[in-house]
């Protein structure tokens, strides 16, 4: 069959089955980049993925979300501390260990200020516990589950609503969270562009 490629309507069929054929082409491509990226985001993550994903209610605003975190931890100077900062906190961390058997509430009040001045000390910036939370997922993202769980028991602390064997589990978590940011640095984040 011979077609007349100076016809405007074969031309037109033509044009048409091109664009449709990229179109076709540019959308598969997207979809494989976006699969990509959200298995990226749940590795990276975890069960934060998730919490983002009912947060927001949709994978594209959670997300947006995940990858304006790592943006904005990206733009911090987050690091290890020096072996003097190091030996600081581990004796303060020790100190406060030891209060705890005299005062429970005034220990775990005292590990929350130490774990907030040593992520300050890592370099994350203050802030409000929720973005405090968000900005610790990026690099440690099994970290924040149990650093809500110790802020919850603290909020319950200052209403008096707390047993001792919840302030001890406190302690416990609050052990773990030290332990972990008195280690090595993080991985070094990579900036993402949002989707």
């Amino acid at each position: 069959m011979n077609y007349d490629l100076t016809n405007p309507v074969v031309l037109l069929v033509v044009a048409v089955v091109v664009l449709l054929i990229v179109w076709v082409v540019v959308w598969v491509v997207r979809k494989q980049g976006n699969e990509q990226r959200t298995e990226q985001l749940r590795a990276r993550f975890g069960p934060e993925y998730d919490l983002a994903l009912r947060e927001y209610g949709s994978r594209k605003k959670a997300e947006a979300a995940l990858l304006d975190r790592v943006n904005r931890v990206s733009r911090m100077t987050v690091h290890p501390l020096s072996e003097q900062e190091r030996a600081r906190f581990l004796t303060e961390w020790e100190a406060i260990q030891a209060r705890f058997v005299d005062h429970p509430h005034a220990a775990v009040t005292e590990a929350n200020e130490m774990f907030n001045s040593l992520l300050q000390a890592r370099g994350y910036e203050a802030g409000a516990f929720d973005r405090r939370a968000a900005d610790l997922s990026v690099h440690h993202s099994s970290l924040v589950e149990p650093y809500r769980r110790t802020n919850a028991i603290l909020v319950r602390a200052a209403r008096n609503e707390v047993t001792t064997e919840e302030l001890r589990s406190a302690m416990i978590l609050y052990r773990n969270l030290i332990e972990e940011l008195l280690q090595e640095g993080p991985a070094p984040v990579v900036r993402s562009e949002a989707a």
